[in-house]
């Protein structure tokens, strides 16, 4: 049979034939290739290959290699049937070995998978027959609705079932109970105490109840591999079937008194593992939160002119272009651009400002923002998935569904815990049987089934993704977007954070800092003067002068002529007066003479400030100084960072006397000016040479290359898709407050992390010696093995309660 296969790959990043070309060789040097061809057209590659001597992940290897990348389809599948971490690592594997998939995550604590692949070597419906050939259902979920609500059902039903189990098993518990000596006063009737009897209570619980178990353990062992259910459904069938035996042989031997059985052994840890679990699945949907939160906030439906009608629709059924109508006190159900209309709009859920932000004409609506008080016409221009929300939701879920690099240690222990756990199970029988208790097969079971039973990797499996859930949960609803497990992990790591200027450490709009009126004039008028000269520029520094003068309440009239003078400044008439506004040379050249103000100019402009001299009919008025001024928390945010041990870096392009006030104005440590963009990457890598971990900071756009080369990128801003894809951390709010916050929240997050861990390996540890000594009987185990997972998930759930400076 021929192991020649034919692929096509989907190609990314080519701008040329020659790229196309590239491609084309790389490929066919891979041993094994016997024909690849490269289609610049069409962006594909068709790949025809010996299957035995190279594979598709090794095409894709050497196209990244090269300096491109191959398309993938994402997918996101709900998991059932999991019970713990070797669950979710035998699905995983199992995706990952199929043809055409190129990765393939499993989150035991969310159950799901997320798997790339490609859609022209495998489908869905494959991928779903794979996993259900191993005991697992796979399905891809209607919506998160649908989602939450068979979750809700699954709780439902294993409630039940715990109910009819704990009924059954209390009248086992309570003769139990009464065996201790401190107990023997409690009255329990001697029917319980007969073993027929115990066997009715027993089997339904072992059987009907317990059958999940049994069923699991048999397609995990059919397999070749074992999960945790292997441990109980063995550990509980050696006590429920050998209670049966010692039933037996005291029925036929007509011993007087009652043998000393097991069943009630089998029966609590039954029931007490359905009650862990019940537990963790109610716990761990807490961990998920964060998602129903960000969910909840959407507009359900929206107000639309169709027609020259006014409907209510869907806020699914909006779409672009159509014209929504908000009224005072509504959500705003999707982004667009304001074409009528003047209010307050709420933007805390997206932004954290808690103050309204005044909105008009021209200016942008984010979705399910809340409009405060005036009626808005809004052009949608993203809906649905696109929207600035949908984008937030999107981050957090891929980031809840990710591995951290730590997790991948507990994988590996959890794969062959099982195993030998069994092996240590049955040395300990064989230990009791031959030397502690020589022949005493009764005395050598109970050790044997309590470390089978409280030895289960539950908590293993729950350790790292429950604490990456709530963590970067949290961080959402503080304005904090991790786009992966891993940058949680690695972003309390950092010992350099360098910042863009405008729009990071400042506003990044000019505004009006300065009015010195000369000897004659006052300030107001001053300020009329150059507000009515500047009203026809469209010049920024214009702009904020004039914006100046109106939050003044100046009188602002409209110049009679206008006229730019470049490099100089401008002229205007003004009620029939000429006014001069701009630099030393505009004023030589009229003649003004600026000695007397020359002291108060220089030292505006040694503080980052742009002074403009103001000259009426050849005599000197004034000096206006207007800055891009800086963001009132960046100094507070700063001294954060230095708090956090952090060495914090202004990068920026503009002139070195205007970053240095910025930068000791807000306390930076070091700043390297007169960078143009493409030099912001090279600035990064310098530092990064001098073994220092660095963060970027800047708004995704301009400081794209720097934010890539970094070893964490965090795009700050309102959260645009632009932003969100250019970084690995997507800081919602427009505070460097959130530089701090994500640095905290990830060192706290990894505490969580391996306080989850240590508890774990040490109670796996201890417990299974004290177990094999005898100390602890087996539904004492059960019990313990149960809520070892629970305080694993509660845990991991106090960062839900994460207060942070920034997010608040």
């Amino acid at each position: 049979m021929s192991s020649e296969k034919e692929v096509s790959l989907q190609i990314q990043g080519m701008t040329c034939a020659a790229c196309a070309n590239r491609i084309e060789k790389g490929l066919n040097k891979i041993d094994g290739v016997s024909s690849a061809n490269v289609n610049y057209a069409v962006e594909k590659a068709n790949v025809v290959f010996n299957a035995e001597e190279t594979s598709v992940k090794a095409f894709e290897e050497k196209v990244e290699k090269l300096g491109y990348s191959v398309a993938h389809d994402k997918e996101t599948f709900e998991i059932s049937g999991m019970t713990c971490a070797a669950c979710a690592n035998r699905i995983e594997k199992k995706l990952n070995k199929m043809d055409g998939v190129s990765s393939a995550t499993v989150n035991f604590a969310l159950e799901n998978a997320s798997v790339q692949y490609d859609k022209n070597q495998v489908t869905v419906n494959e991928m779903i027959q794979a996993v259900d050939k191993i005991g697992y259902k796979l399905k891809v979920p209607v919506s998160k609705e649908a989602s939450a609500g068979s979750k809700e059902e699954e709780i439902r039903h294993q409630t039940g079932k715990f109910i009819f189990s704990a009924i059954l098993t209390f009248p086992l518990l309570w003769t139990m109970v009464t065996h201790f000596e401190f107990t023997s006063w409690i009255y329990s009737p001697d029917m319980l105490m007969n073993p027929w009897v115990q066997l009715a209570l027993a089997a339904p619980v072992q059987f009907i109840v317990g059958a999940q178990f049994y069923k699991s353990a048999y397609k995990s062992l059919r397999n070749g591999s074992a999960n945790m259910d292997v441990l109980v459904a063995l550990g509980t069938s050696v006590a429920f079937f050998y209670s049966i035996f010692l039933g037996y042989e005291w029925q036929i031997s007509g011993q007087i008194g009652m043998p000393e059985l097991y069943f009630e052994a089998a029966a609590v840890i039954i029931t007490l593992i359905l009650l862990g679990k019940l537990f963790e699945v109610r716990a761990k949907g807490r961990t998920g939160q964060a998602i129903q939160k960000l969910l909840g906030m959407q507009a359900k439906t929206a107000r639309v002119k169709r027609d020259g009608e006014e409907i209510e629709i869907a806020v699914e059924e909006v779409t672009t272009g159509d014209i929504v109508l908000v009224r005072p006190g509504e959500k705003i159900p999707v982004d667009g651009e304001i074409i009528k209309g003047e209010s307050a709009v709420d933007e805390s859920m997206i932004t954290g400002e808690s103050i309204p932000v005044d909105k008009k004409e021209g200016d942008t609506a984010i979705g399910s923002t809340i409009n405060k008080n005036g009626l808005l016409t809004i052009k949608a221009t993203k809906v649905g998935k696109d929207t600035a929300l949908s984008q937030i939701v999107k981050v957090v879920e891929e980031a809840q569904g990710s591995k951290a690099d730590i997790q991948r240690v507990a994988d590996r222990v959890s794969s062959v815990f099982v195993p030998v756990v069994v092996g240590i199970a049955l040395l300990t029988g064989l230990v009791w049987y031959f030397f502690v208790a020589p022949g005493d097969l009764r005395s050598a079971l109970v050790p044997a089934i309590t470390v089978l039973v409280i030895a289960c990797p539950c908590a293993l499996g729950l350790a790292t993704p429950t604490s990456v859930m709530a963590g970067s949960g949290r961080a959402a609803e503080l304005g904090v977007l991790f786009k992966g497990g891993e940058y949680l992990e690695h972003t309390r790591d950092l010992d350099t954070i360098v910042l863009d200027k405008t729009g990071t450490v400042t506003k990044g709009e000019p505004e009006l800092t300065d009015v010195f009126p000369e000897s004659g004039f006052s300030k107001e008028e001053v300020l009329k003067l150059v507000a009515s000269a500047e009203n026809s520029s469209e010049h920024p520094l214009a702009e904020a002068i004039v914006k100046g003068a109106k939050a003044s309440g100046i009188e602002i009239k409209e110049p009679e002529t206008f006229e730019a003078v470049p490099g100089y400044g401008i002229k205007a008439v003004v009620d029939g007066t000429s006014i001069y506004v701009g630099t030393r040379k505009l004023m030589a050249q009229q003649d003004i003479e600026t000695e007397s103000i020359e002291e108060t100019m220089a030292g505006l402009e040694s503080d980052g400030k742009t002074a403009m001299l103001i000259g009426v009919d050849q005599q000197l008025a004034g000096l206006v100084a207007v800055a891009d001024t800086v963001k009132e928390t960046s100094k507070a945010a700063i001294e954060r960072m230095h708090e956090q041990g952090l060495e914090v870096i202004m990068l920026t392009g503009d002139n070195k006397r205007t970053a240095n006030a910025i930068g000791r104005e807000v306390g930076i440590d070091r700043v390297i000016a007169e960078v143009v963009p493409e030099e912001k990457a090279d600035q990064i890598k310098a530092l990064q040479k001098e073994g220092r971990k660095v963060a970027m900071v800047g708004d995704g756009v301009n400081d794209a290359p720097a934010l890539a080369v970094a070893d964490i990128g965090m795009a700050i801003g309102t959260g645009t898709d632009v932003a969100i894809e250019a970084a690995d951390i997507t800081l919602m709010r427009g505070d460097l407050n959130s530089v701090a916050d994500s640095v905290l929240i990830s060192g706290k997050t990894m505490r969580n992390i391996k306080q989850n861990l240590f508890f774990t390996f040490f109670y796996n540890s201890a417990s299974i010696p004290i177990a094999a000594a005898g100390f602890l009987a087996p539904w004492v185990a059960g019990a313990a093995m149960a809520f070892s997972s629970v305080s694993v998930v509660l845990n991991a759930l106090r960062l839900q309660r994460l207060k942070l400076k920034g997010g608040e």
